[in-house]
């Protein structure tokens, strides 16, 4: 299952990037991540490997996330692999002058088993979620952009 959304966000790219990489601030605009750890790699790098456990509501998943590419702000891709699937994220920004950043999501999610006919139907609730996730990192970052003077 494939789908794409997008957000633009009015803060420079230079500062997207150190919000959306330090691992700080990721249980601000992801509050279902309950813990993330390093586990092996440099943080932020290509092999880097970590474990995010995130609470679905219905029950808590653990998460292994690992950092396929980077090569900003052309993409920075992660693989969070779990049981029963996989999603790799692609994300893209591009600057578009006057202090404004679009970011791109690209998502691609392979689940095993009946998974994969069960979770189809649920495409819209996926990109549903993945724009929610979007917009609060907006108003996070530009909240603390702002409040930061940048």
């Amino acid at each position: 299952m494939k789908y794409k959304q997008q957000v633009v966000l009015d803060i420079p790219f230079s500062t997207v990037i150190e919000i959306f990489e330090n691992p700080e601030n990721l249980k601000k605009w992801q509050p279902d991540v309950i813990s993330f750890n390093h586990l092996s790699g440099t943080i932020g790098q290509p092999g880097a490997v970590s474990e995010l456990v995130v609470d679905m509501k219905i029950k808590q998943i653990k998460l292994k996330e690992t950092i396929q590419k980077r090569n900003l702000p052309a993409e920075f891709v992660l693989l969070y692999e779990t049981d029963g699937g996989s999603n790799t994220v692609t994300n893209r920004f591009n600057e578009l002058g006057n202090n404004q950043t679009q970011w791109i999501m690209e998502n691609d999610y392979k689940f095993a088993g009946l998974l994969k006919y069960a979770l189809l139907p649920m495409k819209a609730i996926f990109k549903k979620q993945t724009q929610v996730t979007m917009d609060r990192f907006k108003e996070f970052s530009e909240n603390l952009a702002n409040d930061n003077n940048v």
